[in-house]
């Protein structure tokens, strides 16, 4: 462990995880697909670069984290037609979470916050010819449900902003 603040694992988590999840957006929005490719990258990271960020009992901890998100995602998958890309990236994001009281209605006002926006936006986006006209082939334009994707990344890489910058 290198005994970084808080703040400073987040940012360093945030710029470790910024590529993967411009990756999520792109193919959630092309092919409404999150790659599973992803959300292993996603763990990879949290594997490796926690226990040198994070105190070791935290970082043990918030494994438990990503166990108890898959199964919401996967009972969702079931009940609700929950994406299970979705769910799998939830449950990849899940460690990067502190489960301190703050943190729980920070990441919930967070995700309802970007659940609406980026809903809207895509909406919007959507109903500009323009801007379908310059990516015909992406199927998030087509389709009646809605990348998620948008919504979970904006979460996690808004989440850790606010821990870095607190």
């Amino acid at each position: 462990m290198l005994g970084l603040s808080p703040q400073l694992a987040a940012l360093v988590f945030l710029v470790l995880i910024t590529p993967v999840c411009a990756w999520v957006v792109f193919t959630d929005l092309k092919f409404m697909k999150i790659r599973n490719k992803a959300v292993m990258a996603l763990l990879i990271i949290f594997a490796l670069a926690g226990p040198l960020l994070l105190p070791l009992d935290v970082y043990a901890w918030r494994w438990s984290h990503a166990v108890v998100v898959f199964l919401v995602g996967f009972i969702l998958n079931q009940i609700a037609h929950f994406g299970a890309g979705d769910a799998k990236f939830a449950a990849a994001a899940a460690p990067y979470f502190s489960h301190d009281a703050f943190h729980i209605e920070l990441t919930m006002l967070l995700l309802c916050a970007f659940l609406l926006s980026a809903f809207t936006a895509h909406r919007i986006m959507r109903a500009i010819p323009a801007v379908v006209n310059a990516t015909p082939d992406w199927v998030s334009w087509k389709r009646k449900d809605f990348p998620m994707g948008l919504a979970l990344v904006g979460t996690l890489w808004v989440y850790l902003l606010i821990v870095a910058l607190s």
